[in-house]
């Protein structure tokens, strides 16, 4: 294993069906004025809105709410939220959503206190916070970004089309805590679900292919790979499996917390891809990784043949028996597009509201990483995204 790494996460979980049941002890040890931020109001529906707003009472907090944060969350939305939080002198905000939530509530506990506007601070030059970060805290709803436990921040600006991320090195601004009760992820559409499954088993796949020595994270990565296969499968069949549903939430958190990532440079372009198709027509996240992934890995699995072949073996049971390492790889794409068709996501642009002349701007706004096995010129992003329509 090459390379030097820090790893460090404060955020404390608490995992499974009873997990509520420790708010009130972390809501003990914040001050009295609390911001609660949520989505559409889907809580509302489900019982999670009165069972938190109880909780937050019985606590004696005094609440000021920021509701409808939207599936890809806008700097137009993130400012109004500061602007409520700054109002109620927030002493802690608490997320309760699914990771576009727990995405915006970082933006904004990063902002409050910052005199600068943050689209130009975090998402431009990607600075860090240079004034106290109000705390946070989640209550997760949905399995997929891994938000939960990390310093990930992806704001869209719908003026410029652009959907950027922002990973905080601050640790003050990860989750001092992170609820995960499985059921609570439940009530989702199917879209959801399969569409959150992708977007985990996409991270993981965005750091292990990268890197060429032996690495332990990578045996980490493929353990986990093979859990979201296998518990997606059932999902899909019965998405009231407590189990699969379990392992799925927890594989999440474990892909994007920054474990798997230590000792690897990463590669990322399928989320800069997605990123920037997302910006353009404000699809889903996690379809727009399936859009553009298959089209991406066959572009640069030439540049990471050996790695491409251990995936195909070692996740997807790929007998290498006969074969060449090139046949091989391919044969591990083709089993994780089947997979993919299985649980029904989307598998083009098109799809997601993309068309021929969209090519250009969709290139505009993509930013190009290097730490993959292939940095992209601009006319192979937009070959990779006319390959995906």
């Amino acid at each position: 294993m090459l390379g030097n790494f820090t790893y460090a996460n404060p955020t404390k979980l608490y995992f499974g069906e009873n997990a509520l049941d420790n708010l009130k002890a972390e809501l003990a040890q914040v001050g009295p004025n609390v911001v609660l931020v949520y989505g559409g109001g889907s809580i509302k529906k489900n019982g999670i809105y009165e069972a938190v707003l109880g909780i937050l009472r019985e606590c004696g907090k005094r609440v000021a709410e920021i509701s409808g944060v939207m599936p890809n969350p806008t700097i137009a939305k993130v400012r109004e939220g500061i602007e409520i939080a700054r109002a109620h002198e927030a002493d802690f905000l608490l997320a309760v959503g699914g990771g576009s939530v727990c995405d915006y509530t970082k933006a904004v506990a990063a902002s409050v206190h910052e005199e600068e506007d943050p689209w130009e601070k975090y998402f431009v030059r990607f600075e860090e916070p240079s004034k106290p970060v109000v705390p946070l805290g989640c209550v997760l709803t949905l399995a997929g970004t891994g938000s939960e436990m990390n310093g990930g921040s992806v704001i869209t600006n719908a003026e410029t089309k652009e959907k950027v991320g922002k990973v905080f090195a601050d640790t003050s601004v990860f989750p001092r805590f992170a609820v995960l009760n499985p059921r609570f992820t439940m009530t989702l559409p199917h879209y959801q679900m399969v569409a959150g499954i992708y977007d985990i088993f996409n991270h993981i796949c965005e750091q292990y292919f990268s890197g060429t020595d032996d690495s332990t994270s990578d045996y980490l990565s493929e353990g986990l790979m093979r859990s979201v296969i296998h518990s997606s499968r059932i999902a899909n069949r019965d998405p009231q499996n407590y189990e699969a549903r379990s392992n799925i939430m927890w594989s999440a958190t474990w892909a994007l917390n920054t474990l798997v990532a230590c000792g690897k440079s990463t590669d990322w372009m399928v989320h800069m891809l997605g990123q920037g198709l997302g910006g353009v027509t404000n699809a889903t996240h996690g379809m727009t990784l399936a859009a553009v992934s298959l089209p991406y890995y066959r572009h640069i699995l030439p540049y990471g043949l050996a790695k491409f072949r251990r995936f195909a073996v070692n996740v997807w049971n790929v007998n290498p028996e006969g074969k060449t390492d090139e046949e091989i790889a391919k044969e591990g794409l083709a089993a994780m597009e089947a997979w993919m068709r299985e649980l029904g996501l989307v598998m083009n642009i098109t799809e997601l509201g993309a068309t021929p002349d969209m090519l250009e701007k969709l290139a505009d706004v993509t930013i190009i990483l290097k730490g993959g096995y292939k940095t992209l010129t601009r006319d192979e992003v937009i070959e990779i995204f006319k390959e995906s329509l």
